[in-house]
């Protein structure tokens, strides 16, 4: 039977707002036993949990800071050897362009001694074949000189070292009839 029930049937007037003295006491009991097992199992394993996520929350801010400080330094460093490989390239660059230029002017004073040493053998050449030139044709004049003399004066002028002479002194006349009349012309 229930104990409202009984207590009700003896005439007493119950209260419905306040319990019945053993039931608080039973209620208590039963209170802190549940509290000292939460007291003493749960809640030290709840604040180990609590624990383990601030530390895990604070230690993650801490390594995020030290990981952004990392990168950071990082970033200078790769920056810095950027501009040093920038100032390097350009240095390079400068070093390949003095080579080229003084290569260039290398390349032309030997182009301009090479042209010089061909006209100096021309004009060594073309001086050797005028005085061939100059030679043969003193002969060939000479020798037709004679031929004539001979034909005009009628007796043969085969006297090389006279027919020599004759030649040399008209071919020098002539010359220096020639050189007067250029003078002259100026």
């Amino acid at each position: 039977m229930n104990p409202v029930v009984f207590l009700a049937q003896e005439g007493e007037e119950m209260n419905p707002l306040l319990p019945a003295w053993p039931e608080v006491i039973i209620g208590l009991i039963c209170f802190f036993i549940v509290f000292g097992f939460l007291g003493k199992k749960l809640l030290p394993s709840i604040e180990k949990v609590l624990s383990e996520r601030r530390d895990a929350i604070e230690g993650g801010m801490e390594r995020a800071e030290a990981a952004q400080v990392e990168a950071q330094a990082l970033l200078e460093q790769y920056r810095a050897e950027l501009a040093e490989a920038r100032h390097e390239a350009a240095k390079i660059i400068e070093q390949a362009r003095e080579q080229g230029a003084a290569q260039l002017a290398e390349m032309r004073e030997e182009g301009q001694r090479q042209r010089e040493a061909i006209v100096a053998a021309g004009h060594a050449q073309i001086e050797a074949d005028k005085k061939q030139a100059t030679a043969a044709l003193r002969q060939d004049v000479g020798s037709l000189a004679s031929q004539l003399a001979s034909r005009i004066v009628g007796e043969s002028l085969e006297d090389h070292a006279r027919q020599s002479g004759v030649i040399d002194r008209f071919l020098t006349e002539l010359e220096a009839k020639a050189a007067v009349a250029q003078g002259a012309a100026k």
